[in-house]
């Protein structure tokens, strides 16, 4: 059997992996030149972390995590206004939790591939014809099984399903990410995750090594365009949040090292139409606020390239993942939309206010895994089941 997986991510490369190991040829293919650099740190817990467990990658993804010893706000004048030990995060997940760049994570993924899959950059799908699969330089490929895991603006889904336009949720949220190297403001933010502590917008960092400090940036807006200029906009839209945020901005490096996209979410009514389907955020986006989408495509990938696995035929088995995986992601997607957001990102003082002192409450006994269980949620069937 073979398979042409578009999206060299998370998602594309936990099925490239999987695939393999169930004795697939895979070819996986992404438009971008190389790895990607860009990207902000995740905490990866929850289906994902079981699915790499599974694996066999645990340990792994350790190796690669970064270490974090403490969450906390920080108002205008750099002063802290909440912690929380992040002990308490890994006791409520019972130590099934790591905090990793996202570029970290898609490298540990791409050194687990074995050497026979066919992994090209800067190649992307050009054509699905009822007979094979027609690439960006040319080549065709008569494969058994086409996955578009290429993200939420989907090459393979506007092949298969039609434009972005008929499935993308603006959240009415902008986000930002790059890299910096400042010594000072490392030794501010070594070992911890640091964030504002402001309305309708918010800068976090972190350290990471060789006094390189992580940002990533969330910002309101009704607007989905995108602008022509990401590091323009960030300049412009944190301006006036504290020394902190100055100095981030004022390193920020050239819109082409920026990630930069709007918060949103994919709702479509189906993910697979014979032997086309979708994994991840190209399937079921749930968005920077759900703060589970890297998780969530790594766990439907393994989902996927196990019920293919036992079902015998590839649409049987895609229409399977589907029903076994849909209730999973479009719960996360609703408790983003309905709960998470205000939460994430006040729209008042009252509101930041009551996020504040919630954090507060999680340090007093009794009341941290009742607290810390709506932000890490562990309600959902295990990957072990969904996959059988």
């Amino acid at each position: 059997m073979k398979a042409l997986i578009c999206g060299a991510g998370i998602a594309g490369l936990v099925l490239g992996n999987r695939l393999h190991h169930h004795g697939w040829e895979v070819h996986l293919v992404d438009h971008v030149p190389g790895p990607r650099a860009q990207g902000y740190m995740i905490d990866f817990f929850g289906p994902g972390f079981e699915a790499l467990t599974a694996m066999g990658l645990q340990s792994t993804l350790r190796e690669f995590a970064s270490p974090v010893e403490e969450f906390c706000y920080i108002n205008g004048r750099g002063r802290k206004t909440v912690s929380v030990d992040y002990a308490l995060f890994s006791k409520a997940l019972d130590g099934e939790i790591a905090s990793i760049m996202r570029p970290a994570l898609e490298r540990m993924l791409r050194e687990s591939l074995a050497d026979e899959i066919d992994l090209r950059y800067g190649t992307t799908v050009d054509r699905i014809d009822d007979d094979k699969a027609v690439l960006s330089d040319g080549t065709a490929i008569d494969a058994d099984l086409i996955v578009g895991a290429d993200g939420v603006h989907s090459r393979v889904r506007a092949l298969a399903f039609g434009g972005e336009h008929h499935y993308l949720r603006h959240l009415g949220m902008h986000t930002g990410a790059f890299v910096f190297t400042d010594p000072e403001v490392y030794e501010q933010v070594r070992g911890r995750f640091v964030l504002t502590e402001t309305l309708n917008r918010q800068m976090g960092f972190y350290g990471l090594d060789d006094d390189r400090v992580a940002v990533f940036a969330v910002h309101r807006t009704p607007d989905p365009a995108l602008p022509e200029d990401p590091r323009e906009t960030l300049r412009h839209k944190y301006a006036g949040m504290g020394d902190l945020a100055e100095r981030a901005l004022a390193q920020c490096p050239p819109p082409d090292q920026v990630y930069y996209d709007q918060v949103a979410q994919i709702d479509m009514p189906g993910w697979c139409d014979g032997r086309v389907t979708l994994v991840g955020d190209a399937a079921h986006a749930v968005s920077l606020v759900a703060g589970q989408g890297a998780s969530l495509g790594a766990a439907g990938a393994y989902v996927l390239a196990e019920r293919l696995h036992r079902s015998p035929s590839v649409p049987e088995g895609v229409a399977d993942y589907e029903r076994r995986w849909r209730p999973v992601t479009a719960a996360v997607q609703m408790a983003a939309r309905d709960r998470v957001t205000e939460w994430f990102l006040p729209t008042s003082s009252a509101k930041l206010l009551l996020r504040r002192w919630g954090f507060r409450a999680m340090r007093l006994p009794g009341l941290d895994r009742l607290l810390v269980g709506p932000l890490f949620p562990k309600d959902h069937r295990t990957v072990a089941e969904l996959s059988t």
